[in-house]
């Protein structure tokens, strides 16, 4: 039998550590994938994503009811955007990190390619593209970025959004139209793709 995310977080707040770690496994990668789309720094998104759950263990008994998943990313979103405040957003890159990188799985420098990739210069026009983007991401407001980051590459529905943010699904829709325009704006290049 499955375990509900609730059950799990009445089982850790009398003391079982299996059910914390249960929870850990089910959203740890997403957490983790969001965090760093929203900060752009793998080891500043380690520092938020050890903070989002630091918080879920001291606060796991206050929560009630259903949407655990909300719940907790509205926890990893105000992390997130205290530490960006706090942080003035100064980027820190490693000579090791490879700039793509998603959900902590993170290639090293001098690695070699799969072969199945494409060509090296449509790799390279690729490779530019996410970069741009990523860089676009970076610098949208925090809740814009944190709106877009929510629904599109963490899939949550926008009235889950809405729970996260703590605001109506009207608002939820607004800052999405305005990160959307102001990608736009920046990344007119893009979406033509390469010729």
């Amino acid at each position: 039998m499955v375990e509900t995310d609730k059950s799990l977080l009445d089982a850790h707040a009398v003391g079982d550590k299996a059910a914390f770690s249960e929870l850990v496994r089910r959203y740890g990668d997403s957490v983790l994938g969001y965090l760093i789309r929203m900060t752009g720094n793998i080891e500043q998104a380690e520092d938020f994503f050890q903070e989002t759950f630091k918080r879920v263990h001291e606060k796991g008994h206050t929560f009630r009811g259903e949407g655990f998943k909300s719940w907790l990313f509205t926890i990893a979103t105000r992390v997130a955007i205290d530490g960006l405040r706090k942080r003035k957003r100064r980027p820190v890159f490693s000579l090791n990190q490879v700039s793509g990188c998603t959900n902590g799985n993170c290639g090293e420098l001098g690695e070699v390619a799969p072969a199945d990739c494409p060509n090296p210069a449509e790799a390279a026009i690729d490779s530019e593209q996410k970069e741009q983007v990523r860089q676009a991401v970076e610098e949208l407001p925090p809740r814009q970025r944190a709106t877009l980051v929510l629904a599109y590459y963490q899939q949550l529905s926008y009235p889950e959004v809405a729970v996260v943010l703590g605001c109506s699904t009207g608002t939820v829709k607004v800052q999405m139209s305005r990160a959307l325009r102001t990608l736009a704006q920046r990344l007119p290049d893009v979406s033509g793709g390469a010729q």
